[in-house]
């Protein structure tokens, strides 16, 4: 039978390998809880990773005056050079650290910065380390460009890190090109002291490891302060963001420190792939490092829901909970209820309006047992997360 153009169109048009990455699970649970409120449920939304508050005045002033001005055009591809100043200053002030500015890249959020990190960084078939549990893109985009994740499992032992013996130990199997860790993590909220922080850079430069450092939830840390893998080495690169902190999730602005020797090829891959990250979210960036005192307000309000979940969940039977020294995620053992997170995830929002994220996002190994709860909401919401989980779980 002879094929219409339309059927062989159709049968050519398929996915490649590399474009059949594994869905980011908690946009599904967005999804499912969106057509839930659509359909007249109380929904408490715990599933994102997102600042329930609003982006700060004074940084929405800035983005309109920007506006009213009228030119909104292209910048250079690493940045209008005010931000990457202004970046540099951060650092100086935060970890006493200089940083040039032909080091510093103004991204679209964190995601183009891993974009091109990887593939500034990597070869097709570069062997990669991340931290399981981990963040769900990490993995996605790395099999997406071709590279092959090897997943370090962390436990209670080592609070949840990757230690030099771990590392090593991986090492050792298959030689390893590069190793991404984030401090505070996603989505156990754990933090590396600086000690381990340290020693794990060193380990990985002895090894001929690359070494690459999320640092998006810098600011968000309640138990210790956070520090910077710059503090150990020029030679990492360090991607962060204004999404978190600074409640800018919805202008996709972040940006990345990278050594001397990858500047040039970050700011062509840039050039080629986004050209330059929206001027109008640059200029609210900038504006940004002035709404400190309100912002300050926005995190006591996370702490305020961190105590409420660490104090309520354990009553009401979710009481073996990782430590949750920063982020704003409680990632929760549901095991005594379930060998099945995705349908008890789906149960919790369809019986009480609780949407949270199930660990198989997260975690190949455990993740079936596990549950993230993100504290972004007000801290009503929480006790009323608390008040429904005590109920349900009964």
């Amino acid at each position: 039978m002879t094929m219409t153009r339309e059927g062989i169109a159709r049968q050519i048009l398929t996915p490649t390998r590399r474009g059949s990455v594994a869905p980011f699970l908690v946009m599904d649970v967005m999804t499912a809880a969106a057509k839930a409120e659509a359909e007249g449920q109380s929904v408490i939304h715990m599933e994102v990773g997102q600042p329930a508050a609003p982006t700060p005045l004074s940084i929405r002033q800035a983005a309109a005056q920007a506006l009213s001005d009228g030119q909104i055009g292209y910048t250079l591809a690493l940045g209008i050079p005010e931000l990457r100043q202004r970046i540099a200053r951060h650092y100086a002030e935060t970890h006493g650290i200089e940083v040039p500015i032909g080091r510093i890249a103004v991204t679209m959020g964190s995601s183009s910065a891993f974009i091109l990190t990887f593939l500034a960084l990597f070869e097709t078939g570069a062997r990669v380390a991340i931290a399981s549990p981990g963040y769900p893109a990490y993995k996605n985009i790395l099999e997406a460009l071709g590279c092959e994740v090897v997943f370090i499992e962390t436990t209670v032992a080592t609070r949840y890190a990757v230690t030099p013996d771990m590392l090593a130990a991986e090492h050792a199997k298959k030689k390893l090109d590069g190793i991404l860790i984030a401090s505070p993590a996603n989505p156990t909220g754990t933090m590396m002291t600086p000690e381990a922080l340290k020693a794990l850079v060193e380990a990985a430069q002895a090894m001929g490891i690359r070494f690459i450092s999320d640092e998006i939830y810098h600011g968000l840390s309640y138990e210790m302060p956070c520090h910077t893998a710059l503090e150990t080495s020029e030679d990492v690169v360090v991607i962060n963001s204004f999404s978190k902190y600074y409640c800018m999730t919805g202008w996709r602005i972040g940006w990345m420190i990278v050594p001397e020797s990858l500047a040039r090829s970050v700011e062509c891959l840039a050039q080629n792939l986004f050209i330059s990250a929206p001027q109008l979210s640059q200029v609210a960036a900038l504006a940004a490092y002035e709404a400190t005192a309100e912002l300050e307000v926005i995190k006591a309000g996370y702490a305020a829901n961190r105590r409420v979940l660490l104090d309520g969940f354990p009553k009401v039977g979710l009481d073996r909970l990782l430590p949750v020294d920063g982020a704003f995620y409680v990632y929760a053992d549901v095991s005594r209820y379930t060998n099945d997170s995705l349908d008890f995830a789906r149960r919790m929002l369809a019986e009480t309006g609780i949407a949270a994220t199930p660990g198989p996002d997260f975690d190949p190994y455990g993740g079936l047992q596990a549950i993230r709860f993100s504290f972004a909401g007000s801290t009503a919401e929480m006790e009323e997360a608390v008040r429904r989980l005590g109920a349900w779980l009964k």
